[in-house]
């Protein structure tokens, strides 16, 4: 018993469409973006007040990431599969580091690292797009490789 012409033709056409689909999805996997491990993310936000210094993350392949915020400094262990990421900061030093000079560290800058600690806690996921890694979250953050 010998197939239709037609019969052939739709199989072809089924089977085109499955390797088609096929090709797109492993494109898609293989132009996945990979997390920048171990540079230097800075928050994409002006300083605040006289002090130049804004917050960084760098995140190393285990793992161990380093929170830089507007006066402090939390050591942080973050999970990464594919786009999915968690954030568990360590708890925020009582005192500030020894080259912070007495000002710098203002009412506003203090609260500043508490609501920052707390949106990393809140990410979810992440993405990068045009050189800017996002955070996202409730607050998303914007962050881009520091040039430094």
């Amino acid at each position: 018993m010998t197939k239709s012409a037609p019969a052939l033709r739709r199989r072809f056409r089924a089977a085109f469409a499955v390797t088609v689909l096929t090709c797109i999805v492993a494109a898609s996997a293989l132009a996945a973006e990979v997390f920048p491990y171990d540079r230097t993310l800075m928050l994409d936000v002006p300083p605040m007040g006289k002090v130049r210094r804004v917050p960084s993350i760098t995140v190393g392949a285990d793992g161990v990431a380093q929170v830089n915020l507007w006066c402090r400094s939390v050591a942080a262990r973050v999970a990464l599969s594919g786009t999915d990421v968690q954030f568990a900061p360590g708890p925020l030093p009582e005192t500030l580091p020894q080259y912070m000079s007495d000002g710098q560290c203002s009412p506003e800058r203090m609260a500043a690292d508490l609501d920052l600690v707390n949106a990393l806690t809140q990410v979810t996921g992440w993405q990068n797009a045009g050189g800017v890694v996002t955070l996202a979250g409730p607050t998303p953050l914007r962050f881009r490789p520091s040039d430094h």
